[in-house]
Parts: structure tokens; sequence; C-alpha cells
């Protein structure tokens, strides 16, 4: 049977190809304009892969974080764990730091999937902080305030004592609106564990105030509605889901909370929330 035409490209036509490329005249206008836009993707996916990395170290300490602050209802002073998680997302901040250098100058969009994951978790555990501290949520304008970081660069000639640095330059790293529901999204579920956690202890009125708490929450985010990021409408089962445990929990303390041994109402609410996504799981 005859070959096509163009069909199988024997290995002597790849050789004689490539040596006609490196027989290009490199002197080309053309091809110094694909000089500069390979040196161009080159150092975007360079950039891009950093920021990345950093996105993962700052999902990592961010959990970390928040493991911490499940402790609160298992220990008798709470402000030394909360101010151990301070010291936690200090660190996390600092990371979250190394992203606004990267992006320095950039288009964030264009830069924005490799680093939301990170920026996500964040905004949970402080929200998770700030909810178990003051009992009410944190602001999109609290959070981007606290992200405001000094950066020097090197400098020949001294500073005065109430100057800035030469070279000195202030960066600020925007959460946009997006990240910060996500990460709302996702703290419902700690809060719903947190629930758990404090009836086991034999906190009964916390519950309650999580419950409504959550059912504020799930309010403002029917208000959203279809208009808001698709992965914002994604999360809104799972919104409900921690919701409707949080609320049947309740139910069950104002029902049977007398009929069961407070020592046992951790197991009956636990067997209850069989349905936690397995990836979560229970802290």
């Amino acid at each position: 049977m005859n070959r096509r035409e163009g069909e199988g490209c024997p290995r002597k036509n790849v050789t004689a190809a490539q040596e006609h490329d490196t027989s290009v005249n490199p002197s080309s206008p053309v091809i110094a304009a694909f000089r500069v836009f390979q040196q161009e993707l080159d150092t975007k996916h360079d950039k891009y892969e950093r920021l990345v990395k950093i996105s993962r170290d700052v999902t990592i300490e961010s959990k970390r974080a928040i493991f911490l602050l499940h402790r609160v209802s298992n220990v008798p002073d709470a402000e030394e764990v909360l101010n151990e998680a301070d010291v936690k997302l200090d660190g996390v901040r600092q990371k979250i730091g190394q992203i606004a250098e990267e992006l320095r100058g950039e288009d964030i969009y264009q830069y924005h999937r490799a680093y939301t994951p990170g920026i996500q978790e964040y905004v949970e555990a402080i929200s998770f902080l700030h909810y178990i501290r003051h009992r009410s949520l944190i602001s999109l304008e609290e959070i981007n305030a606290r992200l405001v970081f000094m950066r020097t660069e090197k400098a020949d000639s001294k500073s005065s004592a109430d100057a800035l640095p030469p070279g000195a330059q202030v960066l600020t790293f925007q959460v946009t609106p997006s990240d910060y529901l996500l990460g709302v999204a996702d703290l419902t579920g700690e809060l719903m564990r947190l629930c758990i956690s404090s009836v086991g202890n034999g906190d009964i009125d916390t519950p309650f105030q999580l419950s409504q708490f959550l059912r504020q929450i799930h309010d403002g985010f029917s208000y959203i509605g279809n208009t808001g990021p698709y992965e914002v409408s994604k999360k809104l089962h799972t919104l409900r889901q921690s919701l409707g445990k949080v609320e049947d929990a309740c139910y069950t303390l104002r029902v049977r909370g007398s009929e069961i041994p407070k020592h046992m109402l951790a197991d009956v609410f636990s067997s209850r929330t069989a349905l936690i996504d397995p990836e979560e799981g229970v802290v």
C-alpha cells in the first residue's frame, strides 16, 4: 500500500528541518522578535510557578492555624491558643507579602489562578480567628488593611531615624471579592465543627450562636444567587449542609437535651454529621 503524501515523515526529513532551523539567519528581525516573545513567556511561566509554590505554603500554614483554633473549646486558656494562632497567621501574611512582591507592576488577573487557593485558605483562617474572638464576620476591608508591607531596597546612603529609608516602598495586597466570598463559604464548615466540639465539652450556648450566625451568612449568599462567581454557587450547597447540621444540633439540644447526658452529646452529634467532606475530616 502506498504511503500518502505528508504521512509518516521519515527521520531524515526531521533532521533536515532541524538543520534548516539552525541555519536561519539570527539577525532576521522576525527571529529577533520571536526570541523576545520566548523570553517574555519564560519569565511569565517562571513567575507563575513561584506563585504556585508560595500559595501552597500559604495554604499549609493557614490550615495549621485552623487546626490550632479548633483547640479553643478543649483548653482552659483560650487566649493562649488565639495568640499562638495570631503568630502563625502573621507568618502567613509574610508569605502573602512575597506574592505582593511577585505581582509588583503586573496584571494580577494574569496570575490569579496561581495564588487564589492560598488566599482563600487565609481568608478562612483569619475569619475563623476573628469570629472566635469577636463573634462577628471580618470584613474584606479589615483583611486588606492587614496586608500592607514595607519593602526596603539596598541603598548606599544612610537614612534618618524619622524618615523612610532610601528605596523604601510600601506594597499592598488586595484580596479580591470573589476570594473573600469563597473563603467565607469555607468558614461555615469550620464553624459547624466548632459547634460539635463545643457541645461535646458541655457548651450548649455556642451552637445557638453559631446557628444564628450561619443563617445570616446563608441569607447573604442567597442575595448573590447565580450572579456571583461560579465557584460561590458550587459552595452554597455545602454551606446549606453545614447550616442544616448546626440547626439539627440545636433542635436536639432544645428537644432532647435533658434526656441525653452531656458526655454523650458529642457522640450523638458526630453520628449525625457523617456526611462531612472526607477530605476535610473532623478536627
